[in-house]
C-alpha cells in the first residue's frame, strides 16, 4: 500500500498525486535522485495549516489566551508531530536518501515532524481543511477530550521503559490480545507485559496507539 492508497482508504480521493508523494519526500532523497523536488516548501504551508486546525480545535476549551498559546505550542511540536505521524505509520511511506536512511533517518523525530507538517500542507492545498479534520481528529482531538492531559504529549511507552528500567532489569514488551472492527475502521487490544506480567491493557485504532494506551495504563499503576 502506498500513500493514496491509504488515503483512498479514509474516504479521502487524491487529485494530485505527485505533490503528495513530494510531501514524504526528504532532501537526502531528492538529492540523490537529482530532483528538485522535495517537500520543503510543503512544510511552510503544512505549518499555517496546523496553526490554524489547532487553534480552531483549542478555542471551545474557553482557557485564557496564555494558555491557549501554550496548548498550541504543545500540541503541534516536532515530539508531538512525531508521535502523531508513528501513531498513523506514516513515516512508512517517508523517502530517503541511502545514507540518511542508514544512519536511522527514519526514526528522527526531526525528520518525521517535517514530512509531517508538508504531508498536511500538500493534502490542504489538494482537498481543503475537510480532508485535513480526518486526519488530525483522529490523533490531536481525543487528547483534548481529557483535560488532565491537556497540553502534555505523552509517549507512554518511553516513559514506562525509563521507570522501569531505572532500578531494575526488567523488560517491557506488549502482546496482542484482540482484533475487532473493520478493515477500514481497526480496534486493536495489547497487553503491555512488565516481564512475564501483564501491567496493562489498551484499546486503539492502531497497534501502536493500542501500545501507548496500554504503557499509559501500566505506567499509572506502576508510578502510584
Amino acid at each position: 500500500m502506498d500513500i493514496i492508497d491509504w488515503l483512498k482508504n479514509r474516504g479521502i480521493t487524491v487529485k494530485n498525486t505527485e505533490m503528495i508523494h513530494q510531501a514524504f519526500m526528504h532532501s537526502s532523497y531528492a538529492h540523490e535522485h537529482r530532483s528538485h523536488h522535495d517537500n520543503e516548501r510543503l512544510e511552510f504551508m503544512g505549518d499555517a495549516v496546523l496553526q490554524l486546525w489547532s487553534s480552531n480545535a483549542i478555542w471551545p476549551l474557553n482557557i485564557s489566551e496564555g494558555q491557549m498559546t501554550r496548548l498550541r505550542a504543545q500540541l503541534v511540536c516536532e515530539k508531538a508531530l512525531a508521535i502523531y505521524a508513528r501513531q498513523l505509520h506514516l513515516n512508512d511511506f517517508l523517502l530517503l536518501g541511502s545514507g540518511e536512511e542508514k544512519s536511522g533517518g527514519r526514526d528522527k523525530d526531526a525528520i518525521i515532524a517535517d514530512m509531517m507538517e508538508a504531508f498536511l500542507g500538500a493534502l490542504f492545498l489538494d482537498q481543503g481543511m475537510p480532508a485535513v479534520d480526518n486526519i488530525l481528529n483522529e490523533v490531536i482531538t481525543p487528547r483534548l477530550a481529557h483535560p488532565e492531559d491537556v497540553g502534555v504529549i505523552h509517549d507512554y511507552k518511553t516513559k514506562l521503559q525509563e521507570y522501569v528500567q531505572a532500578d531494575s532489569s526488567r523488560q517491557v514488551h506488549y502482546v496482542l490480545v484482540h482484533e475487532s472492527g473493520t478493515p477500514n475502521n481497526p480496534v486493536f487490544e495489547m497487553n503491555c507485559m512488565v516481564d512475564d506480567l501483564v501491567m496493562g491493557t489498551g484499546k486503539g485504532s492502531s497497534k501502536k496507539q493500542a501500545e501507548q494506551n496500554a504503557a499509559r495504563n501500566a505506567f499509572e499503576k506502576l508510578s502510584r
